[in-house]
């Protein structure tokens, strides 16, 4: 059974930065795509940003695009997101999940992904 613990979130003015860390457990981490989602108060969880097993092959939301930076270590079996420029609408729980896939295939919707971890608050504030 794959664990993932999640930390990093908090608070931050909009224009700052913040570096998201998932570690896993219980599993072989390559074999795993891993994927980042939100969830605003009110809103539907939404995809973020995925990595798939072997690290070559990425994917960002829209609204996240050439702002979020995804990356994964195999040897310590984490996963990063990396956000800069935060705005407002950044503001939201974000949850790490795992899927198994093949080694360089990533996955946007939640339901391909077998394993969550409790989240992290992500808040953007002035």
């Amino acid at each position: 059974q794959v664990q993932l613990v999640e930390s990093g979130g908090g608070l931050v003015q909009p224009g700052g930065s913040l570096r998201l860390s998932c570690s896993a457990s219980g599993g072989t981490f390559r074999n795993y795509a891993m994927a980042w989602f939100r969830q605003a108060p009110g809103n539907e969880r939404e995809f973020v940003s995925a990595v798939s097993g072997n690290g070559a092959g990425t994917w960002f939301a829209d609204s996240v695009k050439g702002r979020f930076t995804i990356s994964r270590d195999n040897a310590k079996n984490i996963v990063y997101l990396q956000m800069d420029n935060l705005e407002l609408g950044d503001t939201a729980i974000y949850y790490c999940a795992a899927g198994a896939m093949s080694a360089s295939v990533v996955a946007t919707l939640a339901e391909k992904y077998g394993h969550w971890g409790q989240g992290t608050q992500v808040t953007v504030s002035s």
